[in-house]
């Protein structure tokens, strides 16, 4: 009664959680959403009773103006990585193939497989950034959507604007580009392309962030994606109904209009990850997490959750998320203590 190739797809690991423990494995913020978005919140749920508005004419309205696109160009989805999952399904049949660097966002190969689609994973370069040339050498008459993840998760390095130019000049005008920028406000790197402008230069560019990590809006789940109005519609088209609820809408909604304040907010962070790079000898990052490269990774978790720090092990190395100086400062004594022993 199963689909028989379900059995091949990876099952998506979220990060771990320990009770009494500083939780470092999500890439999650630690303060709490803006005052304003609480208020939102509160204000929404009083009318739970009924259906969100489907189409979230607010909120993309709002997303419109703020990304100077119009409001056909952009849409809204249960986080970014319903948006992610919507553009496969948007551009993908049976036998097409999705390009995406690798290791990158855990959810890519899985949503490839689950539209019928195969997966392409190209393996990072040994300075961890997309290897965009290999990436580009695998296009064939299948690819349809090929994935660039900018800053990556979880090694959190950036490409170039020139990078990314030579890149799309070797991509079919047919092959959709999803640029995920889930980690963008933390970005401070100069030369990097920005989504906001790449889909005014290519229409097959699709930008994709969300409110579930520098707003601090994870446990709501609401992303957007913008470009080529055509794509979006597209995107609308295989999205589930209502998947984006009037808390979610009006705490976006709340938040994008509080942007001034939620930045003063992340430069704590960008302040920390510096601290934390230099302590653990880390590569710079440009996202909320600094990533550890190598073998070894589950035996460093095991050992910083003896200390009440729970960070992501993954088979080619450890990601560790950065927050607030209390939690910081946690983490830079518990890695004091186990190299100390």
């Amino acid at each position: 009664m199963i689909r028989a190739d379900l059995a091949t797809i990876p099952t998506y690991v979220p990060g771990r959680r320990l009770v009494d423990a500083t939780k470092l494995s999500s890439n999650e913020v630690s303060f709490s959403p803006l005052p304003a978005a609480v208020d939102a919140v509160t204000e929404a749920t009083q009318g739970a009773n009924r259906y969100p508005d489907m189409g979230a004419v607010e909120l993309r309205e709002a997303l419109a103006e703020h990304l100077e696109v119009e409001f056909d160009q952009v849409t809204v989805g249960c986080g970014s990585s319903a948006l992610c999952q919507q553009l496969v399904q948007a551009t993908c049949a049976q036998g097409d193939e999705v390009i995406f660097p690798w290791r990158s966002f855990e959810a890519y190969p899985i949503f490839a497989q689950v539209a019928g689609a195969t997966p392409v994973a190209i393996p990072l370069t040994a300075d961890q950034n997309h290897d965009l040339d290999a990436m580009a050498a695998v296009i064939t008459d299948k690819t349809r959507l090929i994935f660039i993840c900018n800053p990556n998760n979880p090694s959190g390095t950036t490409i170039t604007q020139a990078q990314f130019d030579n890149f799309m000049e070797k991509v079919p005008n047919d092959v959709v580009v999803g640029l995920d920028e889930a980690y963008f406000e933390f970005n401070r790197a100069d030369d990097t392309p920005v989504a906001t402008e790449e889909i005014h230069r290519h229409d097959n560019v699709i930008g994709l962030r969300t409110f579930s990590k520098a707003y601090g809006l994870a446990g709501l789940r609401v992303g957007y994606a913008f470009g080529n109005a055509e794509i979006i519609a597209a995107m609308n088209k295989v999205a589930i109904p209502f998947a984006v609820n009037s808390a979610a809408q009006a705490a976006a909604l709340a938040s994008l209009n509080s942007a001034d304040e939620l930045m003063e907010r992340v430069e704590e962070t960008v302040e920390k990850r510096d601290a934390v790079v230099a302590a653990l000898g880390a590569a710079p990052t440009q996202a909320n997490f600094v990533w550890l490269p190598g073998e070894g990774a589950a035996e460093l978790a095991a050992k910083l959750a003896e200390h009440g720090i729970v960070i992501r092990a993954f088979p080619e190395g450890a990601r560790i998320s950065v927050t607030n100086a209390e939690e910081t400062e946690a983490l830079l004594q518990a890695w004091e203590a186990i190299n100390a022993g």
